[in-house]
Order: structure tokens, then sequence, then C-alpha cells
């Protein structure tokens, strides 16, 4: 009965804990720790103390699965070199300097415990981005710090295991690079295997509810074969969750979709929560344990500190130049877009010639299907390659010329998202100070082996290094982008939703011309055309009770799979803010649900 109340009360908590943050302007995970802490004073609260295997195994893998989903694949490809370089190359770069620093200053731990640690402490948490996200930072900065704190968690921990393996071993460089490789290479494999054969189980489960359940399992069936096979179950558990995701629209009716968000939101709001308010009721206990074995809390507090600014420092020595080479990239995509457009016009205009001769002249096997590189260093080769292309080519294989186009598209479209989202002085700076530290780093400092020298003043360092994280750039963040006063990219992103809804208009009135039941029935063109014209001006897709219903209904799910398809092809080429494709999706399958909905109660 004790452990089902206070189940109970850590939900409450927890809720309350969201509810109050906003309006005090403190970060929920920082109420929770404080909570916590307070809570774990009081002489009637029994001590607290959770396996960290249950963190790891029954926490983590849903918690990276859940954030993998609703990642934007079109940003994270977008800004998939940064997300690296931030993910693995500095969780490496701060792992190692952390660990020298470790090895010099704590008495007993070598070099292989200090890097250990060092991996404990170097992962962020998605903390940053949520206030991030309430304060209107642009998406850029956003993409970026989620696809960090999504990545790094994984290459922290894969660090932290062969870390450990090597204090057993004997520390070689060599044996944890072998290790970190095979750990993620293996465990990519993994979880696409799982995240697509996910997509193709799932497809065929017709049931919202038992589709979720299996959902689950998902991020389990990715980590264990993998941890078993001595690679990261972690990577295996994101990378089945990036899969999910890409592939959820496709695969995937519109009420899965819906059920899943809102039931894997809800598991990662409790489990979240409940690490934050575990770090908090255990602290007091870890306290004891320190003082009685070192003789006070001063050098695991100050050592803590000197961590977290070395990490700051490290960050911020990192973060400049990468923003620098960012901006040298952007600069040279832009340069490149004049030579796309031209590129572009004269498919089109050889496709026009090619329609326009009938059948054409028959295409050389060299030419046929040839399509010409978009690799951006190398454009006089290009030039010459795309001119090579005769209209007899594009008479032989549109569709290669199709693909040829969209490929152009996709390229200016992330000229476009460079141009409109550029990196300076003041993202470099949010990025930078959005290194704190929070679920990991909790959880994975208890993981240490139990006959780690000075296993305790361990756990508590990574303790200090999390909450001081917490309060000190947690709680200045929001006023650290207040303060920076970013550009507003809110009437851009209306002129585009404008822009994006006049393509759907479009692709309605298209599917509408070619539909039988449409030509049939004239009253049917007239009501969705009127329901897209209430679309446009209010985002809202309206049905109403109709004669003919189930014509109706045909004919309006023939629009909506066209109007998918169209904002699936814009995804993919990236064409417009994934925000934006992301809410007119979700209204798509709000009207598809709602068709549903009619068709059971009928």
């Amino acid at each position: 009965m004790e452990k089902i109340l206070f189940v109970i009360l850590a939900v409450l908590g927890i809720a309350a804990a969201h509810v109050i943050g906003p309006r005090i302007r403190v970060a929920a995970p920082l109420l929770l720790v404080v909570a916590g802490a307070i809570i774990g004073v009081l002489p009637f609260v029994p001590e607290v103390e959770v396996d960290p295997e249950w963190i790891l195994i029954g926490v983590l893998p849903p918690l990276l699965y859940s954030a993998a989903v609703s990642m934007p694949t079109m940003d994270f490809r977008r800004d998939f070199a940064a997300i690296s370089a931030m993910s693995v190359v500095l969780v490496v770069i701060s792992s190692v300097v952390l660990g020298v620093f470790f090895d010099q200053i704590i008495p007993g731990v070598d070099l292989a415990t200090g890097i250990a640690l060092g991996a404990i402490v170097s992962p962020t948490d998605a903390v940053a981005t949520s206030i991030a996200k309430r304060l209107g930072v642009p998406g850029r900065v956003i993409a970026i710090l989620e696809g960090e704190s999504l990545l790094n968690d994984a290459t922290a921990l894969v660090l932290l295991r062969a870390a450990v393996a090597a204090t057993a071993a004997g520390f070689s460089f060599g044996h944890v690079a072998v290790s970190f490789l095979w750990a993620v290479i293996a465990a990519v494999a993994i979880g696409a295997v799982v995240g697509w054969g996910n997509l193709w189980v799932r497809r065929r489960v017709g049931d919202a509810t038992v589709n979720t359940a299996i959902s689950f399992t998902v991020p389990y069936l990715a980590y264990l074969p993998a941890e078993e096979l001595g690679a990261s179950g972690l990577v295996a558990a994101v990378t089945a969750g990036l899969i999910t995701g890409a592939g959820a629209v496709r695969y995937l009716s519109p009420r899965h979709r819906v059920s899943d968000a809102q039931n894997w939101r809800t598991v990662e709001f409790l489990a979240e929560g409940g690490v934050f308010l575990l770090m908090g009721l255990e602290l007091w206990a870890l306290l004891v344990d320190v003082r009685n074995d070192h003789g006070g809390i001063v050098t695991a507090v100050w050592i803590g500190l000197s961590a977290l600014a070395m990490t700051a420092v490290v960050r911020a020595l990192y973060v400049t130049p990468l923003i620098v080479w960012l901006d040298r990239v952007a600069r040279r995509r832009t340069a490149m877009r004049p030579y796309l457009e031209n590129m572009d016009a004269s498919i089109v205009e050889k496709s026009r010639r090619a329609a326009a001769d009938g059948t054409g002249v028959a295409a050389t096997s060299a030419e046929r299907g040839r399509r010409p590189s978009l690799r951006f260093g190398r454009a006089k080769r290009n030039r010459a390659r795309a001119e090579q292309l005769s209209t007899a080519a594009f008479a032989e294989n549109p569709e290669s010329a199709q693909r040829v186009r969209d490929r152009i598209t996709r390229a200016m479209a992330d000229i476009d998202y460079y141009t409109a989202s550029p990196m300076g002085p003041k993202e470099g700076a949010i990025i930078v100070w959005a290194g704190m530290r929070g679920v990991v780093t909790l959880a994975a400092a208890q993981t240490l082996p139990a006959d780690t020298p000075s296993r305790e003043l361990l756990v508590l360092i990574a303790f200090v290094v999390a909450a001081a994280s917490l309060i000190a750039q947690g709680g200045t963040l929001g006023w650290l982008i207040r303060v920076l006063r970013l550009a507003d990219v809110s009437d851009d992103r209306a002129a585009e939703r404008t822009r994006l809804h006049a393509e759907l208009s479009r692709t309605a009135s298209e599917t509408l011309a070619g539909s039988d039941v449409a030509a049939r029935f004239p009253w049917i063109r007239e009501r969705i055309e009127k329901m897209e014209r209430q679309a446009d001006a209010d985002d809202t897709v309206i049905g109403t009770n109709l004669a003919f219903r189930a014509a109706f209904e045909q004919t309006r799910r023939e629009v909506i799979d066209a109007q998918r398809e169209t904002l699936m092809r814009m995804r993919s080429t990236g064409t417009y803010h994934s925000n934006l494709l992301s809410h007119e999706l979700a209204q798509l399958d709000a009207e598809e649900i709602s068709l549903d909905m009619r068709v059971d109660d009928d």
C-alpha cells in the first residue's frame, strides 16, 4: 500500500511541477529536484533506493525512442553534420579532458575511471530544448539542441562502458576506439532492422489500442539484442525511433499516429519527471554516505563545480569554430543557388521539348537514366555533365528527370533554410549555455561498479554537476534568450503557410478533376472546395452531414490521401519548414479520424 501511495503522490507531484513551473518561470525538472531533496530530508520519509539498472534499461530506452520518433527527420538531415559534431566529437573531447582532470585531482582515480566519470557528466539534457521552444528560439537552434540531446546520451554511455571495461583490462585508446565503433555500427544495424520491422508489423494491425501497445515494446526489441551483442542498446533504440518517425506517416494510419503521440508523450512526461524527483529524494542519503566516508562534502562540491565550469569552457571553445564553419558552409551553398536554378530551368525546358516531340529520339545507353551529380564543390564538371543530357534522354525516362528535379528542389530548399536561419554569435551563445545536464548523468552515475575507488564521491560529483547546471544554466537560459533578442521569424512563417495552403488547394483541385465520383455528383466537388477555402481561412477542416455521405467521404479521402502525398514529397525535398508540414499533416490526420469516427457511429 505504501508503494502505491508513493507512486500516486509522485505522479501528482510531477504534474504539479509542470503546472507551477511555467507560472514562476522555473524549469519543472529543477522544481522536482528541489522538492525531492526537501522531502528526502524529512525524518518520517524512508530512504529511497532504486537499482540504477532499472533506470538505464527501464527508463532511458523508451525516453530516447520517444524523442527520436518526434524528431523532424528533415531538420535532422539538414544539420546532421552539426548534430554529429556536438553529440559525438564534443562528448569524446569533453570526456577525455575531464578524465585527465579527475585523474589529477582525485586520489585513487586512474585515467580510465576519470574518463568514465567524464562520460557521465558530458551529455546534455533535453530540458534546455523545452525552455528554448517556449521562448521562441529559432527552429534551427532547437533542431541542433534536440539532435544533440538525442544522440549524445548514447555516445556517452558507450564511452562509459568502454572506459569501465578498460579499468579491468588495462586502459588502451585503441581498445576503447574499437569498442566504440562496434557498439555504434552494430547498434545502428539492429535499430534499422527493428524500426522497419516495427512499421511492417504495425501497418497490418487495425486496432489503434493494440497498435500502440506494440509500440511500447519497440525500444526494448532494439535495446536487448544490441546489448547481448555488445553494442549500444540506446543507439539501437534511437535508430529504431528515427526510422519509425520517418515512416509513420506513410505506413501508419492517422488514428494510430495520434494514439501513439498522446500515449508516448505521457510516458515521456512521467519517466523524465520521475528521474528528476528520484534524484532529489536520493540526494540526502548520498550526502550522508560521502560525509561518513570522506569526512565532508566540500571536496565533491568544489570538484563538481570545477567540472561544470570546464565543460562550459570546452563547449564554448568547440562551438565557436563550429558556428564559423556552419556560416562558411551556408555561404558556399548560397553561392550555388544560381547554378541550381539554371540547371532546373534547363531540365524543365528539355522535358517540355521531349513532351512536345512526342516519342522523341531514342536515348543512347550512356544517356539513359543518367542523372547529374549535385556535389556542390564540383560545379563546372556538373554543369558540363548536365549539358550532355539530351532531350531524347528525358523523353526516354521522364521519371528520372523528375527525380533530378526533386533533388535540385531539395538542395535549393536547404539553401533557403540556411539563409533564413543563419548561425551567428547569438545562436552560438544559446547553444553553449544550453548544455545543462540531467537524466542520463544521474542514471549513469549510479551504474559505476561497486568496487570503483571512491564510488560515492564520484556519484556525488555527478549529482553536483547535474544539479548545479540545472540551477545555474536552466535558471538563467530564459533570461539569456530574452536579452539576446533573436530574430523573429513569425512573419516569414506566415507567408510560408500561405504558400503551403495554396499548394494543398491546388492538389485538391487536381484530385477532384480526375475523380469519377466528383464528376457524377458536382455538389461533392463544390462542398470539398468550400471546405478547402474554409481551411485556408481558419486552418480548420470541417465536415458536416451531407446527402450521399458515402460518396462524399470516399472523395474526401482521395483528396486527403493526395494532399498527404504532397506533404510527404515536400518533406522529402525540404521545401517548407518542418513545423508547418507537421501542422498540416496533423490537420489532415484529424479530419481523416473524424471521417473514421462518423463511419463508426453509423
